[in-house]
């Protein structure tokens, strides 16, 4: 059976799809559902799922990653199952993925593959768009030898071609990778530009709010929980990867304090680092955050390995950051971290929350779909209270004096702070109080016409411990 790897073809809607997996010993699944990632993204991405097949082992075999007997024992699948197309748990090389097609005689595409035909299904805004592609592009150049199988010289000495396409011997492999170098090309100096714009609207709006960011794995709940919190809009489904654009809404979180909140594109377990690149421009605001909420999906039996995945894709970010900032000349730390127990309505063993409230201290549980469970009620005016609390910032105490004719500062001082005592001399209110350092530098910058007349620290509010 002769396969047809162009590029065009490669797509997995409609597809009877079989999976395959080798588990080698470090590999991080779910065992209980070793390949219920995978079946989730598969169907997400349009195909039917009609057979699976896992081999474990110690290494990967060099030509085809799969053992030979277990690949004949794939196509036997595939047969019995009809499978038109073979998807693998993992990312292969141009040449083990040539060799599997032939042995299979079926199309075969791996994890990347897959997420980022997810991806371009859920592309809607130009920036998401040229996103994709770029990552798409990345993934396609170094594997154009085995996804073409058209390698004929299609000009030569005489031969008709457009200009730069002549040359003696020039193939059409040679013909793709100029193609494909030069829209990369293209693609990476439209989104620089865009990206350098995002990254100072970035910069800009946090001179005068706080940020906090919502991650967390896909299909945690993270659109949802902006949702409620925000009424921002954000589009919400029960499907992997809904959100690929940051959404950026006003929070207010009480006491005349208010937060931008953002709402961030999941994650996933191995997600393509091309796929990372491409999409540093949505990840501008995790990084720049003055405080991260991690939603968990506590329901999710595969929890835990999401967790890691998720803490683990933050510190491979921040240490990219870290190093880009620093080769910048500007100082930078990564932002505090608060995890959020969501879905923990869905637990019917209270022990289960007992547990990740053990294993992550300070986290909160809450429910974005339903708000009114006695667990989210509780979690949600916590959650408020950290977030005000960031919002403030560092406590001290200080004496202030304010004059009787700006009621408006007296105001927001007073409903801000805890006022320790109060007096009023030559038409001023002279207020002692204990208020958060960022909130009365908000109030001055709102133009809050007050005069510090004694400040002493006296220590910060109690906040989680970063994950």
């Amino acid at each position: 059976m002769a396969i047809n790897r162009e590029r065009t073809d490669l797509k997995v809607s409609r597809e009877r799809a079989a999976l395959a997996a080798v588990h080698l010993p470090s590999t991080r699944v779910d065992e209980r559902d070793p390949l219920g990632e995978l079946r989730a993204l598969a169907e997400n991405a349009g195909a039917t799922v009609v057979g699976e097949l896992i081999q474990r082992r110690d290494r990967p075999e060099a030509g085809t990653y799969m053992g030979s007997g277990k690949l004949e024992e794939l196509r036997r699948l595939c047969e019995e199952a009809r499978a038109t197309l073979v998807i693998f748990d993992h990312d292969l090389s141009p040449a083990q993925i040539g060799n599997i097609e032939r042995r299979l005689e079926r199309k075969v595409i791996d994890r990347s593959e897959l997420i980022l035909d997810i991806f371009a299904g859920r592309a809607t805004t130009h920036e998401a768009k040229l996103q994709v592609e770029l990552a798409q592009l990345e993934y396609t150049y170094p594997r154009l030898r085995a996804m073409w199988d058209h390698l004929e010289r299609i000009v030569g000495v005489g031969g008709v071609g457009g200009i730069g396409t002549r040359g003696p011997g020039e193939q059409q492999l040679e013909v793709d990778r100029r193609l494909v170098q030069r829209r990369r090309t293209r693609l990476k100096r439209e989104l620089d530009a865009i990206q350098a714009r995002r990254a100072r609207q970035v910069r800009e709006r946090k001179v005068d709010h706080v940020l906090v960011g919502l991650v967390g794995y896909t299909n945690a709940g993270k659109s949802t929980l902006f949702n409620r919190l925000t009424e921002g809009g954000a589009y919400a489904d029960d499907r992997v990867f809904a959100t690929l654009m940051t959404r950026t809404r006003q929070w207010g979180v009480g006491a005349g304090q208010s937060v931008m909140l953002s709402d961030t594109v999941g994650f996933v377990r191995d997600l393509p680092h091309h796929l990372v690149a491409s999409f540093k421009a949505t990840l501008e605001e995790t990084t720049h955050a003055d405080l991260l909420l991690v939603v968990l999906d506590v329901s999710d039996p595969a929890a835990s390995m999401q967790h890691e995945t998720v803490c683990h894709t933050l510190d491979t970010i921040f240490e990219e950051t870290a190093r880009a900032e620093a080769r910048a000349g500007r100082s930078w730390s990564p932002p505090a971290r608060v995890t959020l127990l969501n879905k923990a309505d869905r637990l019917t063993d209270n022990r289960e929350l007992l547990m990740w409230q053990s294993r992550i201290p300070g986290a909160i549980p809450v429910s974005a779909v339903n708000p009114n469970h006695p667990l989210a009620a509780e979690g949600l005016e916590r959650l408020t209270e950290a977030v005000r609390a960031a919002a403030a910032g560092p406590v001290s105490e200080v004496t202030l004096r304010a004059p009787l004719s700006d009621a408006k500062t007296i105001l927001a001082l007073e409903s801000s702070g805890e006022v320790l005592d109060r007096a009023y001399e030559n038409g001023s209110a002279v207020l002692r109080l204990r208020i958060g350092g960022r909130r009365l530098a908000q109030i001055r910058a709102g133009g809050g016409g007050f005069e510090v007349v004694e400040a002493s620290a006296t220590g910060a509010p109690e906040s989680a411990a970063p994950d």
